[in-house]
């Protein structure tokens, strides 16, 4: 039972900043896209970063409270749990939850407004997976279903929404690039369960990575960063053979790769997080920019 108020501190721990790498990255990326096809508009791409920023607070926000309530964070290894920890009340960070979900809204709405209203629809759905990959009374997060969410949400549709928001065409490069930025969003998470499998064995949580075991999980994060390097040279082919520096991404993730592949476990895990958060954000980054000066 939370005794006071969480510090500054203890909401930004909760927020869970190592994941915020997958929210930044999927607009850089599709801004990229719109630069080299001559359509980037500057305040929508900064209206996509609040959504998706605002999203992936709120995501974590909400899985803190979800997971809290139902005790699958009493005994976990890793970044602060609001709820798990006694930090803070459940009602308080449901409240921090909806106020971000919120935040993202406002924005969304206001993309929406200025490109498609059809866009409130994909909004709307945004926050329903959000809230219920660990909210509700069956949440998927505990069916094996994460990754999935994860790929389309933070892969297809933010990087797919940011370039389409701002040149209001589908561009081929931007599915492309969507499949890689996809596939490191869900190594994060992949890693994140592989660091928990005892703790979500225990309490019951049915990951994709207790559903498959330890080694097929490390395995899978390692295809992730295949995929990864191959949508980089899909991107190219389609665009301009630059984007290739966009495979130096392999270099801040090469650690991690070496930690999952050597069969790290626990709190030395946790270090992966922020080496695959790195390697998404230099994949978009690359890329973006390669794309943009090209454009």
């Amino acid at each position: 039972m939370a005794t006071s108020s969480p510090t500054p501190g203890q909401w930004l721990a909760g927020a869970r900043p190592r994941t915020l790498p997958a929210a930044l990255a999927p607009v850089l990326a599709g801004s990229g896209v719109a630069a080299y096809a001559d359509g980037f508009v500057w305040w929508k791409a900064l209206l996509a970063l609040v959504v998706s920023l605002a999203l992936q607070v709120a995501v974590n926000y909400a899985n803190d409270y979800s997971d809290g309530i139902r005790g699958t964070d009493a005994d976990r290894v890793g970044p602060m749990r609001l709820v798990g920890s006694g930090v803070a009340t459940p009602a308080a960070v449901k409240r921090a939850a909806f106020l971000a979900f919120g935040v993202a809204g406002v924005a969304g709405v206001a993309l929406a407004a200025t490109t498609a209203w059809w866009l409130v629809a994909v909004g709307v759905v945004c926050v329903l997976a959000a809230w219920y990959y660990t909210g509700g009374s069956r949440p998927y997060g505990y069916l094996g279903l994460g990754e999935v969410m994860v790929f389309v949400f933070f892969g297809l549709v933010a990087v797919l929404g940011t370039t389409y928001v701002q040149t209001g065409t589908w561009e081929w490069p931007a599915l492309w690039a969507a499949i890689g930025i996809g596939a490191l969003a869900c190594a994060i998470l992949v890693v994140n369960n592989l660091r928990d499998i005892p703790t979500d064995t225990e309490s019951g949580k049915r990951t994709l990575a207790v559903l498959i075991g330890d080694r097929a999980t490390r395995l899978l994060y390692a295809a992730l960063l295949l995929v990864a390097a191959a949508a980089v040279v899909a991107v190219a082919a389609a665009t301009t053979w630059w984007v290739l520096v966009g495979l130096l991404f392999l270099l801040p993730a090469a650690p991690g790769l070496r930690a999952v592949l050597g069969g790290a476990t626990g709190p030395a895990l946790v270090p992966v997080l922020q080496t695959t958060g790195t390697g998404e954000l230099a994949w978009a980054a690359l890329v973006g920019v390669a794309l943009a000066v090209c454009g």
